[in-house]
């Protein structure tokens, strides 16, 4: 029912009801409900590597927990607390508790509500090229990591399987309407300003992160994770300085050793990561979930 990886990492559940497995999360119905079980799975690159980090489902299911109950919109969280459905022995009990959130079924709308306050990642490599990001000019000569002079909102399609796709807010409107397409750019905006006020508060800058959204009938929802070091980058704010690429609380640090010390090829199985690796990238989260729940 439950696979463990050498380090005692949760990377496979297999419980006797409808799944949909994701590349983190193993998502079972309930018939009224959705279990969604965060593994300790970790992805880079569109490749779910062959390890997984320790205790990391328990981290991003907490992380998740505080925003849904912090953030002022309705959200997709029923419970954090395990159905008798999921309650197959002891053991699986122990291995699904603090990783399994019970939340209201949604029709997920097909678009990922990105919003990035800081110069990074993609958005840089694009500015770079382009002086643009997502097609959004910017003023010349910004920085790497710079604050921007507002968050940007970008969405991306959300792909099965590849690389998602960024795309213009007129796209969404196409796809959408402009009014769905609209609210879901403010309330995204407004998320990440709530968001970015506590976490510097807790000495956290949000560079950027990623929104999912859907409807329980006529009700727009905040569903799947929020604000994790899965979905999001965060950064110290007391060493922050741009110009240069930041030390990161994130999996930003695996993509680094995936694109810089493996020398994989991006194109073949992924490598096994290192005992180090494994660990600095465990701390790295736990410190995210340390500061971010500071006080709570």
């Amino acid at each position: 029912m439950l696979t463990f990886d050498d380090n005692g990492a949760l990377i496979r559940t297999e419980l006797p009801l409808p799944l949909q497995r994701g590349k983190v999360r193993d998502v079972y119905d309930l018939g009224d409900a959705l279990a969604i079980i965060s593994t300790d799975r970790i992805s880079a690159f569109d490749y779910v590597l062959p390890d997984g980090i320790p205790e990391k489902g328990r981290i991003l299911t907490a992380i998740s927990q505080f925003w849904f109950g912090f953030l002022p919109l309705p959200n997709h969280l029923i419970s954090t607390g395990l159905r008798p459905e999921l309650q197959f022995s002891e053991a699986v009990t122990a291995a699904l508790t603090g990783r399994t959130m019970i939340v209201r079924k949604a029709n997920v709308v097909p678009f990922e509500c990105v919003v990035r306050g800081y110069l990074e990642g993609s958005g840089w490599r694009e500015y770079q090229a382009t002086g643009q990001v997502c097609g959004i000019p910017l003023p010349a000569e910004l920085r790497q990591c710079e604050r921007l002079p507002s968050p940007l909102f970008t969405p991306a399609t959300k792909a099965t399987s590849g690389h998602d796709e960024n795309v213009s807010l007129e796209t969404m409107i196409t796809a959408l309407d402009r009014p769905l397409a609209e609210r879901l750019r403010d309330t995204s905006l407004e998320i990440y300003r709530l968001a970015s006020e506590h976490a510097r508060r807790q000495g956290l800058i949000i560079a950027d992160t990623k929104f999912e959204f859907g409807f329980a009938g006529d009700e727009l929802l905040l569903i799947d994770e929020v604000l994790t070091p899965d979905s999001s980058r965060f950064w110290p704010a007391d060493s922050f300085q741009p110009g240069q690429a930041q030390p990161s609380f994130d999996k930003q640090f695996v993509r680094e050793w995936l694109a810089d010390t493996s020398g994989w090829d991006r194109n073949s199985p992924p490598p096994p990561l290192p005992t180090d690796v494994i660990e600095k990238t465990q701390a790295k989260y736990l410190e995210a979930q340390r500061r971010l729940l500071a006080g709570q």
